[in-house]
Parts: structure tokens; sequence; C-alpha cells
């Protein structure tokens, strides 16, 4: 059902076919993601079709400066027929959530909304509350806006399983997007594609999970992340390097695209492929390197190359 569910959605979303991919590698791997890009590139639009084909509550959330916390995770709201102040759970609580254009939001809310996606739990009023399983937040931000935004820090970024950066299509995919609108606008509408059910989407995840991972690959893992810390090569750019959390989300994307490609086992492909989205959040290069024009994922690219793959 996961293979239908991809096959939809890249019918209703023309040349982006890498975005499909890392939203549900993240659906399967149990992590967020982040997209950013330029209006117009369907980020929403992505995360809406995703949302139609699995079962369980789905929330958007349109981030704006004076958003506060509990806009996010609700509050107690006094009941004058009742003389007590319920709960009244906010858009957090729902299976899949869209936070629009997240650093728009003051920081504060942005660190609420992290601590809900790491512990999947909501805390008010002293009160614990569990979130759905299952939970995941696709959040988006626009990089050509800089008035009245709040860049997620480093460690915060940190939080995402896969960071995504999406490129402008090519005329034929653009021409192809051109005739597909109209084609929505002029003629009915297909019906949605089967849905999956919370109990089916967790499953997919424990199969997915159970993706073998060679002991070769994962010393070339390890190899990728442990050479961000030893200042050679490639790696004399990075003033901050890669945690052993990238270790563990690098190897379950590995897995989760592995398992939805229809492998048992995966592949040095696998690594490559994610590595850039999986690892460069997760570092910093130092100021030389952003001077000459170096980033994140090109000193990955690099790192890549440096360590020889099995």
């Amino acid at each position: 059902m996961v293979e239908g569910l991809r096959a939809s959605m890249n019918a209703a979303l023309i040349g982006q076919e890498r975005l499909v991919e890392r939203l549900l590698v993240g659906l399967l791997a149990g992590g967020h993601v982040l997209l950013e890009g330029a209006p117009g590139l369907a980020k929403t639009r992505a995360v809406k079709r995703l949302a139609m084909g699995v079962e369980g509550g789905f929330n958007r959330i349109q981030c704006t400066p004076d958003l506060m916390p509990a806009d996010l995770t609700g509050a107690a709201v006094y009941r004058p027929d009742t003389g007590a102040f319920d709960f009244a759970p906010g858009p957090v609580f729902a299976s899949l959530v869209l936070v629009d254009e997240i650093n728009r939001a003051p920081p504060k809310v942005q660190s609420a909304l992290l601590e809900a996606m790491a512990e999947h739990q909501v805390t008010s009023g002293g009160v614990t509350r569990p979130l759905p399983d299952p939970f995941m937040v696709v959040a988006t931000q626009n990089p050509i806006e800089h008035e009245g935004t709040f860049p997620l820090p480093e460690a915060q970024l940190d939080r995402f399983l896969l960071y995504v950066k999406l490129e402008m299509p090519g005329r034929a995919a653009e021409r192809a997007i051109l005739d597909l609108v109209e084609r929505e606008e002029t003629a009915a509408a297909p019906p949605p594609p089967p849905r999956l059910s919370a109990e089916a989407v967790r499953g997919a995840r424990a199969a997915a999970m159970t993706t073998h991972l060679s002991p070769v690959l994962r010393d070339h893992i390890v190899g990728v992340v442990a050479a961000t810390r030893e200042g050679e090569g490639a790696a004399a750019a990075i003033e901050h390097p890669v945690s052993p959390r990238g270790t563990l989300a690098l190897a379950a994307c590995a897995k989760a695209r592995a398992w939805l490609l229809g492998r048992d086992h995966a592949m040095p492909e696998d690594v490559a492929e994610l590595a850039g989205d999986a690892l460069a959040h997760r570092m910093t290069v130092d100021w030389r390197a952003a001077a000459e024009g170096v980033d994140a994922r090109g000193v990955v690219a690099r790192l890549l190359a440096q360590v020889p793959a099995p």
C-alpha cells in the first residue's frame, strides 16, 4: 500500500520524485522533515497529498511572528457551564502536522514545537499528554525572505531527520505541471487512493527497520560521520561536526529507502543518496569555507568521495 501512496503522490507532483521519496522515508523512519524551497514548488501540496493517503488527523499551522506556544500545543479553557478549566488540544495533536514557514514563528514557538517533536508529548498545566502514534511533523521555510523571520538554531535543526532543499523544475516538468493543473481545473477529480491506517503505518515502519544493514555498510556510515570530526581533508572546513544522532538518522533512512524500493537490504547507493539531506544540517562550516562558497552539503559530498564505499 505504501507503493500505491507513492505512485499517487508522484502522479500529482510533477518532477518531485525526490521530494516524495524523502517524505515517505521520513514517514517510514519515524522522523520529521524540513522542506526548504522558493514559493510555488509544491511543498504544501506534497504534504497534503501525503495526508490524503494516511488515516489520522491532519492539521496545518501557518506560522506568524505573533504566534504563541499555546496556539500550537493547546491550553486550559474556562467552561462557564461547569466552572472548571478543560484542556483544549492545539493543532499539534494530529498524526501529520504541516508547519508552514516555520522560520516566521518566534523562538519560543519553535522550541515548543520541537519539544513535542522530540518527546512526542505535550505538557500543559502540569499534565503530560501523549501525541498520536504515528506522529510526524513536516515544516517548510522560504529561503528568499529574511525580514521578520527567525532562523532555526543549528541545535534545533538536529531534531529533523531530513532537511530537503528543493530545486526549480526543468522546462519539460514545468510544461507537464501546466497541463496537470489545467486538467484538475476542468476534469472530474480522480478517486482518492486507499488510505493507510495508523496500524498499517506502524507495521510498515517496523518492517522497514528490519531491513538488513550489513556490518560493512554500518562501518561505512560510521566512517562518514566520524570523518566530520577528524579535521582532515574535507572535514577541515567543519566547525561543528555531526553527533551520533546523525549516524542513527542516516542508518534509519538508508533502511527505509531500501524497503521503499522493494529491497530487503540497504546498499551504499542508499547512503550516498541520503547523506546530504540527513547530515548537512547537523554540522556547520567555518567562516573561511563559507567565505569561499563551500556549504555543508558540499562538504558531505566531498566526505563521501573521501571515505570509500564498500
